[in-house]
């Protein structure tokens, strides 16, 4: 059931100049996300903790971002996108703050928590610029925001590692994106509208809570895996407590008249193989990032492989790649417009498919790798921007933020399985430094099979192109 505001909504023209405003706010979403991994050594001498004390300034924000995505996306969709938008704004502008001036490591974990909602702000401007715009021009804006969210990730990776350089100081570096947040805070209030179209119903608390829990615990339990075991008890007690959560919740919900996640909805075969896909997304996108890095840096002398690049060196390696899934992302919708959002998606998994097979195949040169690198950024930047907008689409208008962000949930709930599992697969030998050349062939190997099998689910779903 949807209901409205009563409000007309304003010329196509006039929201199109707004989404300008928008991608700043990807731009800084994607900055501060990859920004802080090149501080945390910083970070870890500053606040004087140890290296596994500092996987929690990640684990902290992740585990906000599971529990805020459900409740930001339903909270959009029944009271206004915008609205909900300027409180996350605010809410990640007040912890950057936090991580800035905190006195202690705890508190710097309570500002790092408060930037959880940072997650919120794609689903909630896609929403945004769904309910305003035309279906073309939707499309354009929504590969517009997924392509700065890239970029912002790219800049944040470099510009972060220069400015901690430069200033010396780490609590200086993190001030650059906490400035940036309260740029956000203040462009939010200025011409962002509000949409039109809203849920009629209430917020489902039980279920926010449930879903939230089921994943922090599943999140919780995989991201342990790579360091605990599979079948340790703080891999499988919380992985299982998460998954009995989330069948709890789900009942709930089928039982429930207004429920958080329609579920009868997203198991149609127009929706359901896309949120399967997420996951098997999530594995490929989050998963291969680490391993690659890491086979960059391996000293060839000791391993027998890799090429003992420097940070910057693996940054510029990584450049090309980088610039081209930026690009993809920005082009889904002229792609797609050629061959339709489904194809589009099925494509990009295949070639990304193909570079991670290539990798396997052939590794031994830096030219080569920096290639493969680069056919796999396409593929997955435009993948990015096509699976927002597939899942948007074939969602009630009145759900969008939901769906979304749901989706959002799987894809991440994805990349922790792959870190526990590529975590393992990488694990050293016993009496060796470095990983076996083998356990890098496997995780290049296993990231080809889910983006296979992310193309054939695509191929599954029933074709539902908006008109």
């Amino acid at each position: 059931m949807t209901a409205t505001t009563g409000k007309e909504a304003p010329p196509a023209a006039s929201v199109t100049a707004v989404v300008g405003l928008l991608v700043l706010f990807e731009l800084v979403s994607g900055f501060l996300q990859a920004g802080i991994a090149p501080v945390l050594p910083s970070i870890g001498d500053e606040w004087g903790v140890s290296d596994s004390a500092l996987t929690w300034v990640i684990a902290v924000q992740l585990l906000s971002a599971a529990v805020s995505l459900p409740a930001f996306g339903r909270l959009g969709d029944l009271y206004g996108h915008r609205r909900m938008l300027r409180i996350a704004l605010v809410s990640v502008a007040v912890g950057s703050i936090l991580v800035v001036v905190a006195p202690s490591f705890a508190v710097l974990l309570v500002g790092r928590f408060l930037q959880g909602p940072l997650a919120a702000l794609l689903p909630l401007e896609i929403s945004l610029v769904r309910d305003r715009l035309p279906v073309d021009l939707a499309r354009s804006a929504i590969a517009r925001l997924v392509g700065a969210l890239t970029l912002g990730g790219l800049l944040g990776g470099l510009g972060m590692g220069v400015a901690d350089k430069a200033f010396g100081d780490v609590r200086l570096a993190l001030g650059v994106p906490a400035v940036l947040t309260l740029v956000c805070v203040a462009v939010s209030f200025v011409a962002i509208p509000e949409s039109v179209r809203r849920a009629s119903g209430r917020v489902d608390w039980p279920g926010v809570v449930l879903l939230g829990l089921a994943v922090v615990a599943v999140l919780a339990g995989v991201s342990s895996a790579g360091d605990n075991g599979w079948l340790s008890g703080g891999t499988l007690l919380p992985v299982f407590a998460g998954l009995v959560l989330l069948a709890v919740w789900a009942v709930i919900e089928l039982r429930t008249a207004e429920p958080l996640v329609d579920l009868r909805a997203m198991a149609g075969r127009h929706v359901a193989p896309y949120y399967f896909a997420s996951f098997a997304f999530g594995v490929v996108y989050f998963g291969g990032q680490s391993p690659n890095s890491t086979f960059f840096a391996t000293d060839p002398d000791e391993a027998g492989y890799g090429f003992g690049l420097s940070s910057l060196s693996i940054a510029l390696a990584m450049l090309p790649a980088m610039l081209l899934s930026v690009a993809g992302s920005a082009s889904t919708a002229v792609i797609a417009r050629r061959v339709g959002y489904r194809n589009a998606l099925i494509g990009s998994f295949l070639l990304v498919a193909l570079g991670f097979t290539a990798f396997a195949a052939a590794h031994d040169e830096l030219w080569m790798v920096i290639v493969e690198l680069t056919v796999l950024g396409a593929g997955l930047g435009v993948a990015l921007g096509a699976m927002p907008t597939v899942i948007a689409e074939a969602s009630d208008p009145s759900r969008t933020g939901i769906s979304t962000a749901v989706y959002n949930n799987v894809k991440t709930v994805g990349g922790a399985v792959a870190g526990g599992m590529f975590g393992t697969l990488l694990a050293a030998p016993a009496g060796a430094g470095d990983p076996a050349e083998g356990g890098y062939l496997a995780v290049w190997l296993v990231s080809a099979a889910f983006a296979l099998l992310a193309a054939v689910l695509a191929l599954a779903a029933r074709r539902r192109e908006t008109a």
